[in-house]
């Protein structure tokens, strides 16, 4: 029919017309330097086979290196055993377990926070809680690096959006300073980011939004069992009760997948009932559930996890700072080594995965343009021969390629 027509001298638009222009990811390919959807056949944490070749794991979100933690493992195994594999319905009906209420309880107290409500993945937690809470004639006000799931929260919501230069708290001041107060407005900053591994300034980001009124919402998927001792960002700086909304996820340090948002009980009530990511999908498996209680357990049991993991954190930081390379303003787990171009990153990431070393390459829209980076994070179980062999990899890559500015040392 739409040859027929296009016969007749009919123009017609057809949907799958932009798949022909976009050239960028096989042209990549092509040239052997297409990175992504590339399977790892087996991962030990610290360590993984990546195409038949054993590589030292610096590209992981597996924080606390708890998914390899046999009493996690067997939590999984024995949800399995007891609920099967599946609740095969949401939270609103028949997929709620005791594990996710329990979940709920534990996680809602390990954050400080009066209750917490647990959804299939972190993306769908922040997409929920947004699209529930900022309604016609509300703003919500994000940072600029904020995370893909909270722009999509923020698009699905029929509040207006408005944002803020990254961590610029007179941007965000004058962003605010022009909304009418009557308004209800949501500021939401990640607490952790996670391209650029630095902390949001809390303190001076909610003496900002006291000022205007201004509800505060953390995205702590990478601050939950890193910063804070472990609890995350909010308690890093003391402000747990001055934090509106605390979010975190599942799939970095608790070693499983999902996602949780915990406030006030009265507001977790509302976004309960109103969340339509968490109403319209089915609940977290009983091995994820259990597999983040056990997580949970051990995150309040045993703090030398995440003493192990920012030791190792500070030892690459100043690995690389001795080799000459670009972290940017990174002060967590999270170390980002900034190329800028697309071309030069790309280049760095194969020449890395040779010397037996896997990192993120990390290219616009996922950083801003001119921004390219290899994303490298660190795990507490990494061992100092792990870092050490990484830090020597980075070396040989940047005399082979000429990527820093200084002549660079052997990694000591």
């Amino acid at each position: 029919m739409l040859l027929d027509r296009r016969q007749e001298g009919v123009i017609v638009g057809d949907l799958f017309d932009k798949i022909g222009s976009y050239t960028y990811a096989k042209e990549a390919m092509a040239m052997g330097m297409y990175p992504y959807f590339r399977a790892l056949s087996q991962s030990e944490g610290t360590t993984a086979t990546f195409e038949g070749k054993e590589v030292i794991m610096i590209g992981s979100n597996n924080y606390l290196g708890l998914t390899m933690d046999p009493r996690v493992r067997q939590a999984a195994m024995d949800a399995v055993e007891r609920y099967g594999t599946s609740v095969t319905g949401s939270r609103f009906l028949n997929g709620t377990l005791e594990f996710h209420l329990e979940l709920d309880r534990r996680l809602a107290k390990f954050v400080g926070k009066e209750a917490a409500l647990t959804f299939s993945t972190g993306y769908q937690t922040n997409v929920g809680t947004i699209s529930a809470l900022v309604q016609k004639g509300d703003y919500v006000i994000i940072d600029k690096d904020d995370h893909a799931s909270i722009v999509d929260g923020c698009l699905m919501c029929r509040g207006e959006m408005k944002r803020f230069r990254h961590n610029d708290l007179a941007s965000l001041d004058q962003v605010l300073s022009k909304l009418p107060d009557e308004a209800g407005k949501l500021v939401i900053v990640d607490g952790v980011y996670s391209m650029g591994g630095d902390i949001a300034p809390l303190p001076e980001i909610i003496r900002i939004c006291k000022k205007y009124g201004a509800r505060v919402m953390v995205d702590d998927a990478h601050g939950i069992g890193v910063t804070g001792n472990g609890r995350g960002t909010s308690a890093h700086f003391g402000l747990t009760d001055e934090v509106d909304l605390i979010m975190g996820t599942f799939s970095k340090s608790f070693a499983s997948l999902g996602g949780f948002i915990a406030g006030s009980a009265e507001v977790i009530h509302y976004i309960q009932h109103h969340a339509r990511s968490m109403i319209f999908s089915a609940a977290i498996t009983p091995a994820s559930a259990a597999a983040a209680l056990a997580a949970l357990n051990i995150m309040e049991t045993e703090p030398q996890h995440v003493e192990n993991l920012w030791d190792n954190a500070e030892y690459m930081r100043a690995g690389f700072k001795r080799l000459g390379y670009n972290t940017g303003h990174s002060n967590t787990p999270i170390i980002p080594v900034i190329f800028g171009d697309d071309f030069r990153t790309a280049l760095a990431w194969g020449a890395l995965i040779e010397e037996g070393v896997y990192t993120n390459p990390v290219v616009p829209p996922g950083v801003m343009p001119g921004s390219s980076l290899l994303r490298t994070s660190y795990m507490a179980t990494h061992r100092k021969e792990h870092l050490d062999r990484a830090l020597e990899a980075f070396r040989v890559v940047a005399d082979r390629l000429d990527l820093v500015p200084a002549k660079v040392e052997a990694a000591s």
